[in-house]
């Protein structure tokens, strides 16, 4: 909010202010204003360092500055460590932060040198090279903030950006776990060690779904936007092929756009809305509902159309606990959709359904894609946007208990009933 943070040397906004440091710790990319032309090189560079923050989690950041300053953990420190990380022990969390730490600066600083590639022949060699640090660290921490007025609009038909920026969102989207586990399974085969790396099942779920995801969209965006004149139509069949690959990636959660999705078809429109609201996968920079869960429900779905009892994945049996917790990060995603559009609608009744339907899922999924309203709807809009931003990063079910503090364990076993469903 103060003065050199802003291009016109002037005090920000409050609204502003709160609603793209929300945005930028959230990792989501939703901006009410132009960050290329409304804030100065510090006030970029403030974003870029929130994004990188939001991206890498507060424990992990916290973590590695108390490595760096040569201090050591007590207990509730491991603890807290071993929870975020989702390990079962607290033995080996200084290596995996190290790990983290490493694998985010290899794939940043290689984003940077690929994207300087298309940026400094035309900007020079001191924007060119800020323009390449800012996309990058913005493409792999998901969060789709953009120099640029149109995005990567001017860029749609670079496979250079393209396919640097697409790389960068899908392997900070996938997580952590997945990407050292994919180079130890390499440096296993290149040095033929006898013992093989059994490879997790977060892996396997990670790895085919996203692949899968990408294919689907991919297609779906190809088809349903074929014939439109604002986005497809007037380009050949391989730079439709890369518009509809990068509007397939984008949803998952970066916010980067390659086309106006104001114009976009309805069709098109809502299919956005389900990639975004599907998310990226868990350890990952991105957000919504987690593949995980995806694959979790549609293998509960399964299991009841084969009339199994079971819920198996990979040959592997999925506990009640974790479809529990799936079907409650569900509800409560679809909960929290629903409310804040509900709140938008009366705030803002001028605006479309689709819109303000795509505006909060955009949010809510930390997405960062627009229609093009985020910046003239009202006060009460924005900050309920805000919430939603803050909501979907920290995850519903994880905010709730922090509300209502740790669960009272009953021992009382109630009676089993039938109950008609579906």
């Amino acid at each position: 909010m103060m003065p050199f943070a802003t291009s016109s040397g002037t005090w920000d906004s409050p609204i502003v202010a709160l609603f793209t440091a929300t945005s930028a710790v959230c990792v989501t990319g939703l901006s009410v204003v132009d960050p290329g032309t409304h804030f100065s090189f510090w006030g970029q560079f403030f974003i870029a360092l929130l994004a990188q923050i939001g991206g890498l989690g507060y424990m992990t950041t916290t973590t590695f500055l108390i490595l760096l300053i040569g201090q050591k953990f007590n207990l509730r420190q491991k603890i807290a460590i071993q929870q975020s990380l989702d390990r079962p022990g607290m033995s080996g969390s200084n290596q995996i932060i190290r790990s983290i730490i490493a694998t985010t600066l290899i794939f940043e600083i290689t984003g940077i040198f690929l994207l300087m590639g298309a940026f400094v022949p035309k900007f020079g060699w001191n924007q060119g090279l800020w323009l390449a640090v800012f996309h990058s660290v913005n493409a792999w921490n998901n969060a789709g903030f953009s120099l640029f007025k149109d995005s990567l609009i001017q860029y749609q038909t670079s496979p250079l950006v393209v396919f640097t920026v697409t790389g960068l969102i899908i392997f900070g989207g996938i997580g952590y776990q997945v990407i050292l586990e994919t180079y130890m399974w390499i440096r296993d085969r290149i040095k033929k060690r006898q013992t093989k790396l059994v490879l997790s099942l977060d892996f396997k779920v990670a790895t085919t779904t996203t692949i899968m995801l990408l294919i689907i969209g991919t297609v779906a965006f190809f088809i349903v936007e074929l014939r439109n004149p604002e986005t497809f139509a007037k380009f050949n069949i391989w730079d439709k092929f890369l518009l509809a690959w990068f509007q397939s990636v984008t949803p998952r959660t970066a916010g980067f756009n390659t086309i106006d999705i104001g114009k976009m078809t309805n069709a098109g429109l809502f299919i956005t809305i389900a990639f975004m609201f599907i998310g990226a996968s868990p350890g990952g920079t991105g957000g919504g509902m987690k593949i995980t869960t995806l694959r979790v429900l549609t293998s509960c779905t399964k299991a009841i159309l084969q009339g199994k009892e079971e819920v198996l994945l990979y040959e592997r049996r999925i506990a009640l606990p974790l479809i529990l917790k799936a079907v409650g990060v569900l509800i409560g995603s679809i909960a929290t959709v629903i409310f804040a559009t509900i709140l938008i609608s009366f705030t803002d009744p001028e605006v479309s359904f689709i819109q303000i339907l795509f505006e909060v899922v955009s949010a809510f999924a930390t997405v960062g894609l627009s229609t093009g309203i985020t910046g003239s709807i009202t006060i009460g809009a924005k900050l309920i946007l805000i919430l939603t931003m803050y909501i979907g990063r920290v995850g519903v079910l994880l905010l709730m208990s922090a509300i209502l503090g740790d669960p009272r364990q009953s021992h009382v076993r109630y009676p089993e009933e039938n109950l008609l469903v579906g």
